[in-house]
């Protein structure tokens, strides 16, 4: 009998992001090792539509099981706790299953509990155009009635320590021949709105891309992990060029595996600095 078929939580419409750190951990306890006879975390990752490259460099991840998941979880409807147990039922890991089956059950009672108690929300949340005063008259410059919303280039993501390189780029993309116009939060958003509704409207609706700008601190802010977390969602597998990662100066944490995947900016380099700002620049210049 199917692991899905003894519980009465329906998995297959449960998102992958229900599964918290730990069980995560410990799936890559059991499918990190490269295994002769028993399938890997390798096989998981092809059944998942990774390439052979994509899956060549997972290999050099720390915990390469933790990374496939998270790249998996932002491609869309498919990644979903029933379609990881299915997959490991397939690769025939059930041994896997069988030993985490009550800690999964218990993140996706978890999640359901989270998702029961959420306020109430409008009908639709697709790209539809805003139905509620809210999403209306949000930049500095926008008209009040909503008829012509402020359009940008790019929104930058940063946190508040890394600002005075957010200044630089202001002076050297929009004050420059270059004439890009960025979405900076702290400066072109009215006060006073939901943060979490207003930037997942100017990153999907009013940008066409996002810089992100990764430092240690980008790494500790739960509003930098949520705009990266949404933008990549909107362009699966970096279809679209919609991410763009910067870094300025040297970092003594780990780069994000979320965004290994995606060609950095690298600002830290003396060689390449020349080039830097007009890298930046034509890439946020693409239709």
């Amino acid at each position: 009998m199917s692991a899905q078929c003894k519980s009465s939580v329906d998995f297959c419409s449960i998102p992958l992001i229900a599964l918290n750190f730990g069980v995560r951990k410990r799936l890559g306890l059991y499918l990190n090792p490269r295994n002769a006879v028993a399938a890997d975390w390798t096989a998981l990752a092809e059944a998942m539509g990774f390439s052979y490259l994509e899956i060549k460099n997972y290999e050099k991840c720390e915990n390469p099981t933790m990374t496939v998941l998270e790249h998996w979880q932002v491609k869309g409807s498919e990644a979903t706790v029933g379609r990881l147990l299915s997959i490991m039922e397939e690769a025939e890991r059930k041994d896997v299953i069988t030993d985490l089956y009550s800690a999964i059950e218990k993140d996706c009672l978890e999640y359901l509990k989270k998702a029961s108690e959420a306020p109430l929300q409008v009908p639709e949340v697709d790209s539809c155009e805003p139905r509620t005063a809210e999403k209306r008259g949000i930049t500095t410059r926008d008209d009040p009635q909503g008829i012509s919303p402020e359009m940008f280039d790019a929104f930058i993501c940063y946190c508040k320590s890394d600002f005075s390189f957010v200044c630089e780029m202001i002076n050297q993309l929009e004050h420059t021949e270059y004439r890009l116009k960025l979405c900076v939060f702290d400066r072109d958003v009215l006060p006073g709105t939901c943060v979490w509704t207003i930037t997942s409207e100017l990153i999907e609706k009013r940008c066409k891309r996002m810089v992100v700008v990764i430092s240690d601190d980008y790494l500790e802010s739960d509003a930098c992990d949520f705009q990266t977390k949404f933008a990549l969602s909107l362009s699966p597998g970096a279809r679209s060029k919609r991410l763009i990662p910067v870094v300025y100066k040297p970092m003594k944490k780990p780069f994000p595996s979320i965004l290994r995947f995606l060609t950095l900016c690298d600002y830290t380099r003396p060689c390449t600095q020349a080039w830097f700002w007009v890298r930046l620049a034509k890439a946020l210049s693409l239709p």
